[in-house]
């Protein structure tokens, strides 16, 4: 079947990219960026080497970014109006998941304005399914504040008898989990931490706090990381 038979109507559609390993791109989002008038992404730079490892010329990249985002959403949408495919990605995973987008897909429900949102790569998933925690129910609580807030949100999760599934950088992590190791509930939990999903360096480290904690000091502790933290005794 040629591409020249999917034909996408005007609208904004939200694209996941890979978070790694670049076959996780789905043919549809290959098939709507070739057919987009725009493609609006955080760093131009990034997308533009996607695109290039499909061999695809985007007809024009538009940055759409925290910082100018009510702006940048503004005018995306009014591209829509003129009869404008747009796509939006962000540098890697499922926009608006501790990225940049909310703003995007709110203007564009104000504006009645089409939006799609495909399916796709996304990290707290995968890392979700191989803790082998429960399931069942779940929390997802994004990035921890790094200084202001961030006794209130420990206690917060704390609270939490569900799975609970959140992100940190490579230069918060040893921090986090100490702060874990010492916390009086968090200390007897069981957590499951995974860095690189995807990619060729993934690895993973289960255990209570404590056990982790020495792990990652014997690492590099590089990539991003997603940890699980078990609900009840796993």
């Amino acid at each position: 079947m040629s591409k020249e038979q999917f034909v996408y109507e005007p609208g904004l559609y939200v694209v996941p990219t890979p978070i790694g390993n670049l076959e996780d791109i789905t043919i549809r989002a290959l098939r709507l960026f070739s057919a987009a008038e725009i493609i609006a992404c955080e760093d131009t730079r990034v997308t533009g080497q996607l695109l290039k490892q499909y061999s695809i010329t985007p007809q024009k990249l538009y940055s759409c970014r925290e910082h100018n985002e009510k702006e940048a959403s503004t005018f995306l949408c009014d591209q829509v109006k003129k009869g404008s495919r747009v796509c939006y990605v962000s540098d890697a995973g499922t926009p608006v998941i501790s990225d940049p987008g909310s703003i995007l897909i709110q203007t564009a429900i104000t504006e009645c304005i089409p939006y799609f949102v495909l399916p796709g790569a996304t990290a707290l998933i995968p890392a979700l399914i191989q803790s082998g925690f429960d399931c069942s129910i779940w929390t997802f609580v994004g990035f921890p504040p790094h200084k202001k807030g961030r006794e209130s949100f420990l206690k917060h999760v704390s609270q939490m008898n569900q799975t609970v599934i959140m992100y940190e950088s490579p230069h918060r992590i040893k921090e986090l989990i100490s702060d874990f190791a010492s916390h009086p509930i968090f200390q007897h939990k069981t957590m499951y931490l995974i860095r690189e999903i995807s990619k060729k360096f993934e690895e993973a480290y289960r255990g209570k706090p404590s056990d982790i904690s020495l792990s990652l000091n014997a690492s590099s502790a590089k990539g991003e990381f997603v940890l699980v933290i078990s609900g009840g005794e796993v």
